[in-house]
């Protein structure tokens, strides 16, 4: 009869829908990253609730890596981006990785307290990404890295801060 076959129909409607439903509700309960990465810290606990301004964990994109680098009011006039740089490490002292200048800040801004050189603890500096190759995979997230410039380009020196 056409009004079973109509009502059957009407069932399957709203059974899709229903199945639509639950399956947004299940994708609801996954947590999707917006690039690989690495989780750097835990923000809320199991069973808090999260939205798009509380974030459920602290991500580190981990590729390309870089440094963040403070460079004196002085000296930031000789960088440019693009400009190469040689990176070590206190883990890997007798080894440079390549790198190059990826960012500059246009504004400057007083030394974070994690700048490790003395004479820049009270100056202004501007912030500037050193983006490094890494192809071992040697290089972790936090270590402090000297940042030099080759001595052609007349570069400054500038040490990194954990990001």
């Amino acid at each position: 009869r056409k009004e079973d076959i109509a009502q059957a129909e009407a069932q399957l409607r709203g059974n899709e829908a229903q199945l639509a439903f639950l399956k947004q509700q299940l994708a609801d309960t996954q947590l999707m990253a917006p690039a690989d990465a690495v989780v750097r810290t835990r923000l809320l606990e199991m069973g808090e609730m999260s939205s798009p301004q509380r974030p459920v964990f602290s991500l580190a994109i981990i590729d390309p890596k870089w440094i963040r680098a403070y460079v004196s009011e002085t000296d930031i006039g000789k960088l440019r981006p693009g400009m190469t740089a040689s990176v070590t490490v206190d883990s890997f002292p007798n080894r440079h990785f390549e790198g190059w200048v990826g960012f500059i800040s246009p504004v400057a801004e007083f030394t974070p307290k994690a700048v490790q050189i003395e004479e820049l603890r009270t100056s202004l500096v501007y912030e500037v990404r050193v983006f490094v190759k890494d192809p071992s995979d040697e290089l972790r997230l936090g270590m402090p890295a000297t940042v030099s410039f080759p001595p052609d380009r007349r570069g400054p020196q500038a040490l990194e801060v954990p990001r």
